[in-house]
């Protein structure tokens, strides 16, 4: 079953329903959990011939939510109608062999497979393209490297493929943090799964085209990264079976408050300039000036290697290191900010475009 989360997308549904139904892939039945909406994404879904479920609930308003609502009673109406389920924001378009990959991928053995998340529009100016690239870097260096090397990458929001049998196993769909996605992942590498990765499986995705979009998106991610650290912390003490996975994932969620030690670092070298006569002039100049070509040379090298052609993002990257900086800004905010109310971002590209 492929499963569609909707807040308000009627501008885009129609055109990730089309892919869905021009599958390689035939077997899958589509579901639209049409979620708190006040447009017509319900009717539009409903009018491409595809399962929908209307949801209303002024309280507990976010995706993971959304999830459990549904598949509870998935659970009760349907328990034994499919062998998994893949999951799917309303704005994505999703190509002609992902399914293909992922029934492979389930016949190898694989219980929870995350596909290629690309950009829809990567090219619209130089913050979606900043986007792309720390997806594409995202993808090869975080989710396939160590996939590669047993390892687990981890769930990204959309595109992944999870058996039925991990849902009945854990009694549903169960996420309360900003970021179902990484709780899901932990939780799950926690039970002793490994998440698979399907390379292939290419799903794409639009980014928000504005500063202020998209640092409130980020400073959500952030906000539910730190809601996870809380909620798992005390958890990976009492994990029984210690392996090189688990470890990858506890050091992952330990990543954004981490960021509270380089900010303890900036706060000492500022007391050395005041009060030891220390300069930072030629030393904090060369070093930033370093950061800044190698930050930027990584945002050359990896549309390279992922074959785009970078004529299309040179603003992503000539400004990459300004996007890598206000989102070191955002997680040291979120390390003080505990809840976060999510809001939905527009979305109104049905195609891709480079």
């Amino acid at each position: 079953m492929a499963v569609i989360a909707a807040r308000n997308e009627s501008n885009v549904i129609g055109a990730l329903i089309k892919s869905i139904k021009e599958q390689e892939y035939k077997d899958v039945d589509i579901y639209v959990i049409a979620d708190n909406c006040t447009d017509n994404t319900a009717d539009i879904a409903r009018k491409n011939n595809v399962f929908v479920y209307e949801r209303f609930n002024n309280k507990k308003r976010s995706k993971g939510y959304a999830l459990e609502w549904f598949f509870n009673k998935i659970l009760v109406e349907i328990p034994n109608k499919y062998d998994a389920f893949s999951i799917f924001d309303a704005d994505n378009i999703v190509s002609k062999d992902f399914f293909q990959k992922m029934n492979e991928k389930l016949c190898q053995g694989a219980k929870i497979i995350q596909g290629y998340r690309d950009i829809k529009n990567p090219g619209d100016n130089w913050i979606t393209s900043c986007y792309a690239i720390f997806y594409w870097t995202m993808n090869r260096y975080y989710h396939y490297s160590r996939y590669k090397i047993g390892l687990s990458p981890l769930i990204n929001g959309t595109g992944f493929t999870v058996a039925m049998s991990v849902l009945k196993e854990n009694s549903g769909w169960h996420s309360r943090t900003l970021t179902e996605d990484i709780e899901f992942s932990i939780e799950n590498i926690f039970k002793g799964h490994t998440i698979a990765w399907a390379h292939d499986a290419i799903v794409y995705d639009e980014q928000p085209q504005t500063f202020k979009q998209s640092c409130r998106q980020r400073l959500r991610w952030s906000v539910g990264h730190m809601q996870c650290f809380r909620k798992f912390s005390n958890n990976s003490f009492k994990i029984k079976n210690i392996t090189a996975t688990t470890i990858d994932a506890i050091i992952y969620i330990l990543g954004v408050p981490m960021i509270l030690l380089p900010i303890a670092i900036t706060l000492i070298d500022i007391s050395k300039i005041f009060f030891h006569n220390y300069s930072f002039h030629t030393v904090g100049i060369k070093s930033s000036i370093i950061a800044i070509i190698l930050t930027m040379l990584q945002a050359l090298i990896i549309p390279l290697l992922e074959r785009k052609n970078i004529k299309n993002f040179w603003k992503g990257i000539a400004t990459y290191p300004l996007f890598l900086l206000s989102w070191f800004v955002i997680n040291m905010v979120s390390c003080f900010k505990m809840n976060l109310e999510w809001k939905p971002i527009i979305h109104t590209r049905q195609n891709k475009t480079f």
